[in-house]
């Protein structure tokens, strides 16, 4: 399957670390052109010129997903400077913990507005782009994945909102699916459990203390997500894998 993305051109956003960039390296090397999008461009750039070095063909994209008019440009640049659009992997998001009564109201703000926000205007944006492909495309499919968390499965104390926009993340995913699904565009999500990525970077220092203690377990790498968003958009035409949950091996809950 190493050259199973050949002729085609993905978009990842939140590409500039962690499982974004994982993802924008997996997609590469399967041979897609690979549209990476993220607030952070020197990051981006350094992403791109390490695909480039092996063989890889890539573009950044400076973006805020979280403003709808930079969800477009990043979509439609990526139609533009590379050709087409048959792949989307929506990955820019954010946890912010903590109890929902002491909570900075502003923290709530920023995770509806790109866990959820972004990933719809990215979805909209993309959606006409992906039918085409669908149509008339090298592979004559098209994927968008759509990753969410364990968080979406199941809510927890402390982690309310959070909980609030992987769970829309997941419905939001179900129902597009139904919609598209008989134009053969598929509409995946993944949901990964505890992956050692800067996500924790975003706590509160009192709740990345407090989370760190209570969950002492090997974790995932990014790239163990992007394996499994690999195996998701690389399937045959006849195949869609809806769902998939990805926990460390010693994750409980």
């Amino acid at each position: 399957m190493a050259n199973a993305l050949e002729g085609t051109v993905a978009l990842v956003t939140g590409a500039s670390s962690g499982i974004g960039e994982a993802t924008a390296r997996s997609l590469a090397a399967h041979g897609a052109a690979v549209a990476v999008a993220a607030r952070r461009r020197e990051r981006l750039e350094a992403l791109v010129a390490g695909i480039a070095a092996a063989r890889g063909r890539a573009l950044a994209l400076e973006a805020d997903v979280t403003d709808q008019q930079q969800a477009i440009g990043a979509v439609e640049r990526a139609v533009e400077q590379l050709g087409r659009l048959d792949t989307v992997i929506n990955n820019a998001g954010v946890m912010l913990l903590g109890s929902v009564a002491d909570a900075p109201t502003e923290e709530w703000d920023r995770m509806i507005a790109l866990n959820l926000n972004g990933l719809l205007y990215v979805s909209h944006a993309a959606l006409p782009h992906l039918t085409r492909a669908a149509q008339e495309g090298p592979r004559r499919v098209a994927d968008l994945v759509n990753v969410s968390s364990v968080a979406g499965r199941r809510a927890t104390a402390g982690s309310g909102v959070y909980n609030a926009t992987k769970f829309a993340v997941n419905a939001f995913t179900e129902a597009l699916r139904q919609e598209v699904t008989e134009r053969h565009v598929r509409v995946s999500v993944v949901e990964p459990g505890a992956v050692a990525t800067e996500l924790t970077d975003h706590l509160r220092p009192e709740v990345r203390e407090r989370l760190r203690s209570g969950f002492q377990i090997e974790r995932l790498q990014a790239d163990d997500i992007a394996d499994a968003i690999a195996y998701v958009v690389t399937r045959a035409r006849h195949v869609a894998i809806n769902e998939m949950l990805v926990r460390p091996t010693e994750q409980v809950r």
